[in-house]
């Protein structure tokens, strides 16, 4: 099979890191703007930033209902820190009214935005992550948490006692952010789940 295309949402966010990380593990990564980029791709990796900026940016692009649709019919997509928070079905503590953040419904979940604490709280360690033999280095940066997971949802990591990796079919989400530290399994992961190889 040829390199699987995989867009890197790029509205905000490590959208250069995620897509050499994507590089790097054999994927053809390109940046998605618009509509005819997002129907050209064979999954989407939502990077970090700041969930409802991004929610604001989906909506004013029109990216909102046809993301939603892509995701309805099984596209393959992982979302890092802000990607996590929108590719849940529920968002706890979303935003103001007219800006909140909006859930995209890729993962049967419940997500509390900066669960962790704000910018000064972030932090760095290692977490365990099932199916890897060593833990990941993980850095949090206002990262959210996960509250509730539905049937069928994996939880591969957890933090402070609440789950900061999930699985739910070909959709993977992580609290933190695997692009800056070097460690390229959990995007080699996602190349796999893309390719049905894992």
């Amino acid at each position: 099979m040829s390199s699987p295309r995989i867009g890197v949402l790029a509205l905000q966010g490590d959208v250069r890191e995620h897509l050499g990380a994507l590089r790097a593990v054999g994927a053809d990564p390109v940046p998605v703007r618009r509509r005819p980029e997002l129907d050209a791709v064979d999954a989407l990796l939502i990077p970090g930033g700041e969930s409802t900026t991004m929610s604001h940016l989906l909506r004013e692009l029109e990216l909102t209902d046809p993301l939603r649709a892509r995701l309805a019919d099984g596209m393959p997509a992982y979302g890092s820190c802000a990607g996590m928070i929108l590719l849940a079905t529920e968002i706890v503590d979303a935003g103001a009214e007219g800006r909140a953040a909006i859930p995209l419904g890729g993962v049967d979940m419940t997500v509390r935005r900066n669960a962790f604490g704000r910018q000064v709280d972030s932090f760095e360690g290692d977490v365990a992550f099932a199916g890897l033999d060593d833990p990941v280095h993980a850095v949090f940066i206002r990262a959210p948490w996960v509250e509730r997971v539905g049937p069928g949802v994996q939880v591969l990591a957890e933090a402070a006692g609440h789950p900061v990796a999930v699985r739910h079919g070909a959709v993977l989400a992580t609290s933190f952010h695997p692009e800056v530290t070097g460690d390229r399994r959990i995007h080699r992961l996602f190349v796999d789940i893309v390719t049905r190889k894992a």
